[in-house]
């Protein structure tokens, strides 16, 4: 259908796009690099630079932990809500239908079943909920298969059973965008088919092993319902690797931990909350940016920000404080395992093409207050720039200037830079405590249990963390700015999860 507002075309071959693309990189490769190359003239300049960085870190660490403890509190204060009985307390709520997009590719049936079995579970009714499998043309048999299985077992369950095959097209990319494109472009035909007005469609937007709490339908329905600027919003929950959490090869596992619970704190954190991975939003809103865009690979933030320049500052994301499990990358061996965790973080790392993207759109607004488009730009350049500069910032920077200037090495200062680097990386990792406090209580509430002989290792696996950051996070997110700065493209890979 056409869209009721036209879609907004960046040109990506222009010169100011490209400027910014190579502009970013270039300043995460400065940065990593400025304690060897400003030390050999200006030290303490370089010295002042890496202070401050440790100090805004050690103010970040903070900043996570108390919003760790302002999401839990949330997260009790939900979970003694009776979703339903407040959601039917509005009598209109019977007009709203939920399709749940479940984006999939080569993924086994059992997967699939797994996450059927939890939205069957919802404390709704289930013939006001729809499921969609977008699948892949290109898988062949097999999808058409699956997809017999799900629909007999489950198309009584459920108001309907659909799968629609995408098939990519000239300028589509590989991955969940072009899909889920192709699948919402379907829900709209099927809204129409059944009367159904999309301001009353909630689509829901899964991976394969989304395993969404029993409340989450009804949350989501009330908040909806009860907010009057509901049409321009994203609803998010906090997304946890937990589901097979003791199989992961130890790296892995750690990853997952500080991904999960970062993830917890950030859902708290509403002025800069944007969803990731799995996330509802309304149909009418889809429509009106033209879907996805299907030239891109991540897909979550990109969204989001369409939506944000097309129709303006009242879109934002509303936090859900109900985690959703999702499973952690687990191959069938041990160095396909890091191969593949190590991709899917230059994959997500690989939205640093989200900045050009957002940058260009802003001075296409001005309809936009300047202040606003500036802060939610801020949040996505500062993630991205943190990314891959971190690590060096705070392992080996502090200890360069003395060593290449020996003159600076016997001032005060350059006796001292070292030493403050120290105690500061000190009192921030005495915060890990809070973190291993909150994994604990999160695994607990997806029902993860750890037995008393595997509780040591929960402590001496973050001796292994400097490793870990770099091998699975600094490094991917490096490699994927300086493909960006050479203007060589990623390509999309599936996360194999066993």
């Amino acid at each position: 259908m056409t869209s009721q507002i036209n879609r907004f075309v960046v040109n990506k071959s222009g010169g100011m796009y490209r400027f910014i693309e190579i502009l970013i990189p270039l300043l995460v490769w400065a940065t990593i690099t400025m304690p060897v190359w400003m030390s050999v003239f200006h030290p303490a300049v370089a010295s002042y630079l890496i202070l401050s960085f440790l100090l805004y870190f050690f103010y970040k660490t903070m900043k996570t932990a108390y919003y760790s403890i302002i999401s839990y509190r949330l997260m009790k204060v939900v979970e003694r809500i009776r979703w339903l009985d407040e959601v039917q307390n509005i009598p209109t709520y019977t007009r709203i239908h939920h399709f749940m997009l479940i984006v999939n590719y080569k993924e086994s049936a059992e997967k699939l079943a797994i996450t059927l079995d939890h939205m069957a579970a919802q404390n709704y009714d289930k013939k006001h909920i729809h499921i969609v499998l977008g699948m892949e043309e290109r898988e062949g048999e097999a999808a058409k298969e699956r997809s017999t299985q799900i629909t007999n077992k489950y198309k009584t369950t459920f108001g309907s059973v659909s799968t629609v095959y995408h098939e990519l097209i000239p300028g589509e990319v590989i991955g969940k965008a072009s899909n889920a494109t192709y699948a919402a472009k379907f829900i709209s035909q099927k809204a129409r088919e059944m009367g159904i007005n999309p301001k009353d469609i909630v689509v829901t937007v899964c991976d394969a092993d989304s395993l969404l709490p029993p409340d989450y339908v009804p949350c989501v329905t009330y908040k909806f319902l009860k907010n009057p600027d509901s049409l321009y919003h994203f609803y998010a929950a906090p997304v946890l690797l937990y589901n097979n959490f003791w199989k992961l090869p130890l790296p892995v596992r750690v990853q997952t931990i500080l991904s999960s619970v970062v993830r917890f704190a950030y859902v708290s954190q509403e002025d800069d909350l944007i969803q990731i991975s799995t996330y509802s939003t309304n149909l009418w809103l889809l429509e009106s940016i033209d879907y996805w865009d299907t030239d891109i690979i991540p897909e979550d933030w990109h969204i989001w920000m369409q939506a944000f320049f097309s129709l303006g500052a009242k879109v934002k994301t509303v936090p859900i404080y109900m985690p959703v499990i999702r499973d952690g990358v687990l191959s069938h061996t041990l160095w396909k395992t890091f191969k593949t965790r190590y991709e899917q973080e230059k994959r997500w790392a690989w939205g640093v093409t989200d900045i050009p993207y957002a940058i260009v759109r802003a001075l296409h607004s001005p309809e936009i207050p300047f202040m606003v488009k500036f802060k939610r730009i801020s949040h996505v350049v500062e993630t991205h720039f943190l990314w891959p500069t971190s690590f060096f910032l705070l392992t080996i920077s502090a200890s360069i200037p003395p060593l290449v200037n020996p003159m600076f090495r016997r001032t005060v200062f350059g006796f001292l830079l070292p030493k403050l680097s120290s105690f500061i990386l000190t009192l921030s990792s005495i915060l890990l405590i809070l973190s291993l406090y909150f994994d604990y209580k999160l695994r607990q509430k997806a029902k993860i249990k750890t037995e008393l002989k595997n509780v040591p290792m929960l402590f001496i696996q973050w001796y292994l963390l400097p490793v870990i950051s770099f091998l699975f996070s600094s490094l991917p997110s490096l490699e994927a700015h300086t493909r960006m700065l050479l203007g060589k493209k990623i390509e999309y890979k599936v996360t194999e999860k066993v």
